[in-house]
């Protein structure tokens, strides 16, 4: 996911709905195998493993592979009697954005489409005599799940429903006026027929929430399907309340006109929380907005199984780790907020024991009191911020966003400083402040460890760097642009450094890494700054339960093509499923183990042709920006689709 300054323009392709033409468990599965049986005394052949076979990187040789999606990997399945199967993967889109698709009414409507706070369009000016709505080329997080008594007309088969969010859009129609952050995130519930003999997925309804009551939403990035069945968005890089650039405030200020017609409307304190959208049977859907979570760079959340302990990442140079244990399963509106404190041992070498981790606590509190503190408070009731040492030893100093700052919590303000000001409390509490671009986290339950990707470890997380601070216990030898994956193993019984106990189950107590890129002394042929056959930047992260698989998606400015990856736990192996187009990022990953009986994989990508100004694609973009614009036209739109096998009619059975 992008910087505030500098966003790295982010893809939009979502593999929606990977029905791999396996029903891998529940009733679909179980009336499909029982077909392999010769009677009704031959046993049933049953899934048994999955392993993906990997696909090489596109190159020159074919350049159409680089400018557009690529699935050249296949799935290969191992069934109880020994037999095995395999299918070619490939990949199908529902819509492009930009585009009208149907509303369920009869009517359509514009697919990634920006309105404002009372739903109006909101329009694009900057070609005269071509005024168009805003539409998203950044679509991001996908969650897939079902209803038990959907009332959508039009179902041939069983009604589906995503939840499809859309971060931002790179530029305006004149393809040079740089809109990122400036509009408020659309979100928008899709109706799909899933064909009950093929796990088909097909677009019959899409659906706009109407995010007014919310005070709309401000860059929405990852999510995560809750285990009450619910879409959990994100509001990433909360707006700086007391040092923005005045790039940032000009963004501020755009955002808050396009939204509220006022440039100085927007209430900023009402952003970098999390969203929950509430799927309805008739395929519409209704948002509230969690205040209690941590006013911090969301990204992609995972609530563990016990429906109460929430693993938050941090996207944001000098970032956190973050946990919420709410106080009543399935609902985020009440809780207590920590913040990790890394222990000795930190370390990139995959080899190494790991690093322990307490947890700091930073408060109690529920959504409805910290939004009523957000609707009165002024930054400076709050806190003191200077830039300057002070010489006051009532000021702690703190690394924030990869500058030196010193900050005082005003007398009775610690609430809502711990909740509002997160960042900044986190850092004078003692929290390990320190991680860069920690994005997408996800949960192995059966082994009980989670996981989390670094898009990259730099500055903030670099020994002797201006942005470190060794007493937040993370000090790597050097920068590695490639990032890594983090496994946390999981802990009952676990307290607090205060010494109170932590109600859960599922709290990390221990950090090291498991995967990690390598960047490249110098670019290969194509230009890649780090290693093709590695992950690079990684940022959206979801596990497969049933396949024993972490999916890893790019958001990458070292590869040339981003890539979507899949590594098995168990065999330790890392395959290459899908590259995206050049300059596009890898978004929007979900796993779905059992729906109707099929597995489903989501996924994105955004902005293809996003050229990178510091020479990454200079070998290869004259050859390839022709054909990024005869796929994507004007580099405006992304596709939104899902990941799923060449012979759709294909089932689990033994041919």
């Amino acid at each position: 996911m992008s910087t505030p300054t500098q966003p790295s323009r982010r893809q939009a392709l979502k593999f929606l709905g990977m029905p791999m033409m396996l029903p891998l468990s529940g009733v679909g599965a179980a009336s499909l195998l029982s077909a392999c049986g010769g009677g009704d005394d031959t046993p049933a052949v049953n899934y048994v493993s999955a392993a993906f076979a990997a696909m090489a990187a596109p190159t020159l040789l074919a350049p159409e592979a680089m400018a557009r999606t690529e699935v050249a990997s296949a799935l290969d399945v191992t069934l109880s009697d020994g037999s095995k199967q395999s299918f070619k993967l490939k990949y199908e889109s529902f819509f492009m954005t930009g585009s009208q698709v149907p509303d369920g009414k009869g009517g359509t409507v514009l697919a990634g489409g920006y309105v404002d706070i009372n739903n109006k369009p909101i329009m694009d000016s900057s070609v005269a005599g071509k005024e168009r709505q805003f539409f998203s080329d950044s679509p991001d997080g996908t969650s897939l799940l079902s209803l038990p008594n959907p009332t959508v007309t039009g179902i041939k088969g069983k009604a589906v429903f995503a939840v499809v969010q859309f971060e931002y859009t790179t530029r305006a129609q004149d393809d040079k006026t740089d809109m990122y952050g400036k509009l408020p995130s659309p979100i928008a519930v899709l109706t799909l027929d899933q064909d009950q003999a093929t796990g088909k997925l097909s677009l019959v309804k899409y659906h706009n929430v109407d995010t007014s009551s919310v005070h709309g939403l401000w860059i929405t990035c990852g999510s995560s399907l809750s285990p009450w069945g619910t879409h959990l968005s994100s509001e990433e890089y909360e707006p700086d309340m007391f040092t923005p650039s005045a790039g940032l405030t000009a963004q501020y200020k755009a955002f808050s006109k396009n939204t509220f017609g006022d440039e100085t409307k927007a209430n900023l304190y009402h952003y970098g929380h999390l969203p929950e959208v509430t799927v309805n049977p008739d395929g519409t859907g209704s948002i509230k907005k969690h205040y209690c979570l941590g006013r911090i760079s969301h990204e992609l959340i995972q609530v563990m199984p016990d429906k109460r302990t929430a693993l938050m990442g941090d996207d944001a140079t000098n970032g956190g780790f973050f946990m919420f244990v709410a106080d009543k399963d399935a609902d985020l509106s009440a809780g207590s907020l920590y913040v990790a404190k890394v222990g000795a041992g930190f370390s990139i070498d995959t080899a190494a024991a790991g690093a322990a981790l307490s947890w700091i606590k930073l408060g109690s509190a529920t959504s409805a009191e910290i939004e009523a503190l957000a609707n009165t408070l002024k930054p400076a009731d709050i806190m003191d911020v200077v830039t300057a040492d002070p010489k006051d030893a009532s000021f702690t100093k703190i690394w924030f966003s990869g500058a030196v700052q010193w900050a005082k919590v005003k007398p009775g303000m610690d609430k809502a400083a711990a909740f509002l000001e997160t960042h900044r409390y986190a850092a004078i509490k003692g929290g390990s402040m320190a991680f860069t671009k920690m994005e997408g986290t996800t949960v192995n339950a059966k082994d009980k460890i989670a996981y989390s990707a670094l898009q990259n470890m730099q500055s903030s997380m670099v020994k002797g760097q201006s942005a470190n601070n060794p007493d937040y216990g993370i000090a790597i030898d050097k920068v590695v642009n490639a990032g890594a994956v983090l496994a946390h193993t999981l802990s009952a019984g676990q307290k607090d450094i205060a010494g109170a106990a932590i109600n859960s189950e599922w709290v990390p107590s221990l950090t090291k890494a498991l995967l990690v890129g390598e960047d490249l002394a110098t670019p290969d042929a194509l230009g890649n700054k780090a290693n093709p056959d590695k992950i690079g930047a990684p940022d959206n992260l979801k596990f497969s339960e049933k396949l024993r698989t972490l999916f890893i998606g790019e958001d990458s400015a070292y590869h040339v093509n981003n890539f979507v990856w899949a590594y098995n736990v168990d065999t330790k192996t890392l395959s290459r499923l899908v590259s995206m187009p050049v300059g596009a990022e890898a978004t929007g990953l979900g796993v779905v183990d059992d729906l109707n009986g099929w597995t489903y994989i989501t996924s994105n990508f955004q902005h293809p042709g996003d050229w990178d100004s510091k020479g990454l694609h200079d070998k290869v973009r004259a050859t390839l920006e022709p054909l990024v614009l005869k796929n994507f036209p004007g580099r405006a739109s992304a596709a939104v689709g899902y990941l799923t096998a060449e012979a759709t009619s294909v089932k689990l059975n033994k041919l």
